[in-house]
């Protein structure tokens, strides 16, 4: 699905703010080093996707108990939940004026516990809709892919569990969503302060 923005203004989704910090040092600096490899906005676009999906491990796969939400900060510990690396990816596609922004799916454990779940969605030159990309890191049974047609996402949503894409596309983390990570003294404290869902806009 296209995700709908819910910022009027279009420069909102190249801007920078607390959260995606692309004009920190860091940032700037990953990003020049990735489009040095690849000077294309597509090119460059797969390969930060590439980067975050790969190179930052997601933080409940890996045992760590660190909360990260800065994307700058995302970057320097090389930690992060998938929405943290949603964070630090579209602070990285900004950083080289492509427009990105956050969106969401609500997701279950076979109907129980749901959890809210961060992706990407950008907007290449020459492209005219949003592109939603997933890079929370695969695993086993978990393949995403970077794509602008079909979506290669972690999870396909399933409504008979109470799964589904949520419909808005954010220039910032949605208040809720921020506070549960700047609040969490750790991984499995944000677990209970974590939204389980997000209001249609």
């Amino acid at each position: 699905m296209e995700p709908v923005p819910q910022a009027a203004d279009a420069t909102a989704f190249l801007a920078a703010d607390e959260v995606i910090d692309h004009d920190h040092p860091l940032v700037r600096a990953t990003a020049a080093r990735l489009r040095a490899e690849a000077p294309d906005p597509h090119d460059y676009a797969e390969a930060a996707y590439t980067f975050v999906r790969d190179a930052i491990p997601h933080s409940a796969d890996y045992g760590d108990p660190r909360v990260t939400w800065r994307a700058s900060d995302v970057l320097e510990q090389r930690t992060g939940i998938c929405h943290a690396k949603a964070h630090a990816l579209t602070a990285l596609l900004r950083a080289e004026g492509i427009p990105a922004g956050l969106c969401y799916q609500t997701l279950t454990d076979d109907g129980a516990d749901p959890v809210l779940h961060g992706l990407v969605a950008l907007k290449l030159p020459g492209h005219d809709r949003w592109a939603r990309q997933d890079p929370r890191g695969n695993k086993p049974g978990v393949d995403a892919r970077f794509s602008l047609r079909e979506e290669r996402l972690a999870w396909v949503p399933r409504p008979g569990l109470g799964e589904r894409d949520c419909p808005g596309l954010y220039a910032t983390p949605p208040p809720a969503v921020l506070t549960a990570l700047r609040q969490a003294v750790d991984r499995t404290h944000l677990w209970w302060l974590l939204p389980t869902d997000l209001p249609d806009p």
